[in-house]
């Protein structure tokens, strides 16, 4: 599926992300290679293969492999360091928060873009996660690296709404079996 057939799939009661997801799509603030890194590392962190791959298909006709490599593996590694340090976070102990993490996370110091845009694609994969204090990191070094509050801002709208649709896709699925569970 394309974003846009996405877009004309998802049912009534997501109006408002199917607007949104054509509105945020064309940020003025972020690069091409953050907005669209932003938006597959979303779709992968909400685990919408559909949503993903029409991402990929759409980011692919925007920018080079090197910025969908990073965009996954930020997912990926998020999708580890955010459980990791949520647990460590709300457990609240120092015994779990002085003990190294011995956890391999190389490719956070060594993108195949950039430190910054990925550390950006980061943010959005711990903001959909729910991971406070790797949100936190992640929004302190996009802005010390440069990027502006409002970089910052658009990239979380992007990836709320990704994620968003990955949930509206699943209500059509819900939708389907509805008159079924009812017969």
């Amino acid at each position: 599926m394309t974003l846009d057939q996405i877009r004309d799939a998802l049912p009534d009661t997501a109006r408002d992300i199917k607007l949104n997801l054509q509105s945020v799509l064309t940020s003025t603030v972020l690069t091409p290679a953050q907005l669209w890194g932003v938006a597959v590392t979303a779709a992968a962190a909400a685990r919408s293969p559909v949503l993903r791959d029409a991402l990929l298909c759409s980011a692919r006709e925007h920018v080079d492999a090197a910025v969908i490599d990073d965009a996954l593996a930020a997912a990926s590694l998020m999708a580890m360091n955010n459980v990791y340090y949520r647990f460590r976070h709300q457990v609240a102990k120092d015994v779990y928060s002085t003990k190294p993490a011995r956890l391999r996370m190389s490719r956070l110091a060594k993108p195949a873009t950039n430190k910054l845009d990925f550390e950006l694609y980061s943010l959005a994969a711990s903001a959909i996660n729910g991971c406070e204090m790797c949100v936190r990191a992640h929004e302190h070094e996009v802005v010390a690296g440069g990027l502006s509050e409002e970089a910052v801002h658009d990239a979380v709208r992007i990836a709320a709404t990704v994620h968003a649709a990955a949930v509206s896709l699943e209500l059509i699925d819900l939708e389907r079996a509805m008159p079924a569970v009812a017969a």
